[in-house]
């Protein structure tokens, strides 16, 4: 027996770039006609968002919720990177993702984690080997190597991340790159390996010289990396060489919206509408090669019906001819999912975070609000009875990276920006390895927030005197069980008492997070000691050690 639906709207043909009256039978699933009317209700039906680079595990949601949550946006697909999970359990931490995925009527695309850990000078809890790659390019879920971001090796023709690039290639699966202000010769000897595509552009120059190589530029605005304004320009002069991406959205702002925020944007910019839908729709499908429909005879019925094309308030969301969402609200029913985990360290003491002073100058890490990257700084030494202490009234601040895998000495450097001015926050959402990072005034909180971590084995957290919070991430450290608005709410509640201690960062928590990734120049703190991004190598807290 035939499932049959039949959808009226004025439908958007981003082929033929018309805007007509339309009638769509859908019949188990596939768009089986469209035929042309004379009226049809005030709605718009058109190709479904997709977020051309986005990591689940960074909205601290499974795949199921996550996919529950964002329907409701009007996105229908994800090129997802699971190098996170990936990170704490190796390709166990893909293969659940893959299944919790397969459990809900959504397109979810995983790439196989290129660099886990990413760099050698960090501790992950796992590998992925060329050998590992190989087996998951086999897997038809598997559709694309993710992000490569081990640019120094691609560069200068690593044997194991040539392994890498040339198992995707075999397989004819595209490759993600991640290359943060590569530029240059350095640029195309990167790009002339295989790679295809970059969502790392925070600067215009260095995006028109990648589009004009002939890199697929996604453009990416998440909860702390922002690069929307800076890039959106490039649109109308590269069509065809535009994504829209997220790449990390925390579940505070995922509750808010998605790709959709980023439609409406565009075009209140002036983008031209047809190129802003093949940003979100068309590009990605054809250069992934993905079994997406784009509202052809023939395709998978995934759609969405909005009320106009200036605002896009998604009226409802389409896959496979299934209604997932309506109204703002989801049609996917949870699901149930089993928790993994590996977390391996043991409670800290307040004398595990003391530095002692050995000099009058310290480098310093400068965060920049809405930026994966950072900036090298020197600022006077804070010398305390012979200790480094936070520099409260200037704003330089302790911050630790703590192994979660292991018990080892706690790695200690120093921050401006983050603004506290009391208390400490701290999270294991550490990208890439997970581990715990921290930020705070005083050894005691920083301490106490760092153990509801560790005794949570997993989450985010806020210590400041006797006032404790935490958000419970129990799925490998960085993830919930539980529903978006649960877990919005809590990690909203903490991203607002941070706020209360003084920070002005617009996404404290996200960008705490990022403060530990060494693949992003320029100084960075990992679990083994403070690390210089352009340099690639290790650097010492002191300037002028005595």
């Amino acid at each position: 027996m035939k499932n049959s639906t039949i959808i009226q709207g004025n439908l958007v043909d981003i082929h033929q770039k018309r805007i007509y009256p339309a009638e769509i039978l859908i019949e188990n699933g596939k768009i089986q006609s469209i035929k042309e009317i004379d009226t049809a209700p005030q709605q718009y039906i058109l190709p479904g968002f997709i977020d051309a680079h986005v990591h689940v595990e960074s909205s601290m949601l499974i795949p199921s919720e996550f996919a529950r949550a964002a329907v409701v946006h009007g996105t229908v697909a994800t090129i997802s990177d699971p190098h996170e999970i990936a990170n704490v359990i190796g390709v166990a931490g893909v293969e659940y993702m893959l299944d919790n995925a397969a459990k809900v009527p959504f397109h979810f695309f995983f790439g196989a984690p290129s660099c886990v850990p990413a760099t050698s000078f960090e501790t992950a809890g796992a590998i992925i080997n060329s050998t590992d790659i190989e087996k998951l390019m086999t897997r038809p879920e598997i559709v694309y190597l993710a992000e490569m971001m081990n640019f120094p090796g691609v560069i200068n023709n690593d044997e194991e991340v040539l392994k890498k690039l040339q198992a995707a290639k075999k397989h004819n699966k595209p490759i993600d790159g991640h290359a943060p202000g590569l530029m240059g010769d350095a640029m195309k000897n990167y790009f002339s390996k295989g790679i295809s595509t970059d969502h790392e552009c925070y600067m215009y120059q260095e995006a028109l010289e990648k589009l004009q190589f002939g890199v697929k530029v996604m453009i990416r605005e998440g909860s702390a990396a922002k690069n929307f304004e800076t890039l959106i320009p490039l649109l109308n002069k590269y069509p065809e060489q535009i994504m829209f991406c997220s790449d990390d959205k925390h579940p505070d702002s995922l509750i808010l919206g998605h790709i959709n925020l980023l439609v409406k944007r565009a075009i209140a910019k002036g983008c031209n509408l047809y190129d802003v839908l093949r940003a979100t729709s068309y590009n990605t499908v054809q250069h992934f090669n993905l079994p997406v429909g784009l509202l052809r005879v023939g395709d998978s019925a995934d759609f969405i019906i909005t009320d106009n094309l200036t605002d896009f308030n998604v009226l409802s969301t389409y896959i496979k001819g299934e209604c997932v969402a309506q109204n703002g609200k989801t049609n996917i029913p949870r699901v149930e999912a089993t928790t993994v985990n590996n977390f391996n360290c043991d409670k800290k003491s307040t004398a595990d975070f003391k530095i002692k002073a050995q000099s009058k100058t310290i480098r310093v890490i400068e965060a920049i609000d809405g930026q994966l990257i950072t900036n090298e700084i020197q600022c006077p030494t804070n010398n305390v009875n012979g200790f480094i202490e936070s520099d409260i009234p200037n704003d330089v601040l302790k911050i630790a990276v703590i192994n979660r895998y292991a018990n080892t000495p706690v790695a200690i450097a120093f921050v401006k920006n983050v603004g506290l001015k009391s208390g400490a926050i701290a999270s294991c959402v550490a990208h890439d390895c997970h581990n715990i990072v921290a930020v705070g005034t005083n050894d005691v909180d920083l301490c106490e927030a760092v153990n509801l971590i560790i005794e949570n084995k997993g989450g985010i957290s806020l210590a400041n005197g006797s006032s404790k919070q935490v958000l419970p991430l129990p799925v490998a450290g960085i993830m919930s069980t539980e529903e978006i608005s649960i877990v919005a709410e809590k990690y909203t509640t903490l991203d607002k008492a941070a706020k209360q201690l003084g920070t002005t960062l617009q996404a404290p928590y996200m960008t705490l997070s990022f403060l530990a990734l060494l693949v992003i120049p320029q100084l960075k703190l990992s679990d083994k000691g403070l690390f210089c991004g352009n340099k690639f190598q290790f650097v010492t807290n002191e300037v002028d050690i005595v």
